[in-house]
């Protein structure tokens, strides 16, 4: 018998109604068979990334960061984009990958939450270039679009529409497939 694979999921925004929080969310709820998924929220604790502060002792929710990424099998992002660029936030998050070596040829991936299908191609750009210089192994199968207009968010902060949620299960399905061949 296999152990359930851990898949850290992370969204890029802030905003109280994000869709991309909404898709984490909904992810962690239709995570297939044998995966554990876990939201990461302590996006809005990290403090600004500072070369100079990236060693011991870390702040408290670097270390959270940190330990997250480090205890998951794979990670799966979804950010918007702002101003034709990843979120500052979101971007601050990463910063303080770099430093770590918990992403290092870890399985990543995202989904692209924009209603546009090529809304956010620039956020998704920069991501794969940051993620480049984390090590991370970005598991091209499981980098998807699935559209997710704001009014298709329930009152519950999760999203019902069928094709999108089977477009999220196909993502972390393809992310536990990356798991499994590259981490048995």
């Amino acid at each position: 018998m296999t152990a359930n694979r851990r898949v850290l999921l992370i969204s890029g925004s802030l905003r109280a109604e994000s869709t991309n929080s909404a898709l984490v969310r909904t992810a962690r709820e239709v995570a297939p068979s044998g995966v554990d998924a876990v939201v990461f929220d302590g996006l809005g604790r990290l403090p600004h990334f500072n070369p100079d502060e990236d060693h011991e002792p870390l702040p408290p929710a670097v270390v959270e960061l940190r330990a997250a990424i480090d205890a998951a099998d794979a990670v799966l992002l979804s950010t918007p984009e702002y101003a034709g660029a990843l979120p500052g936030s979101f971007k601050n998050l990463l910063d303080w990958t770099v430093g770590g070596v918990e992403t290092s040829e870890k399985p990543v991936a995202w989904i692209n939450a924009s209603a546009n299908p090529g809304g956010a191609a620039k956020a998704h750009q920069s991501l794969r270039v940051v993620l480049g210089y984390t090590g991370a192994d970005v598991v091209d199968a499981a980098c998807v679009h699935v559209g997710v207009a704001r009014d298709a968010v329930g009152p519950d902060g999760l999203i019902a529409d069928p094709d999108v949620r089977k477009g999220i299960t196909a993502a972390l399905t393809a992310l536990a497939e990356a798991i499994r061949v590259t981490h048995p």
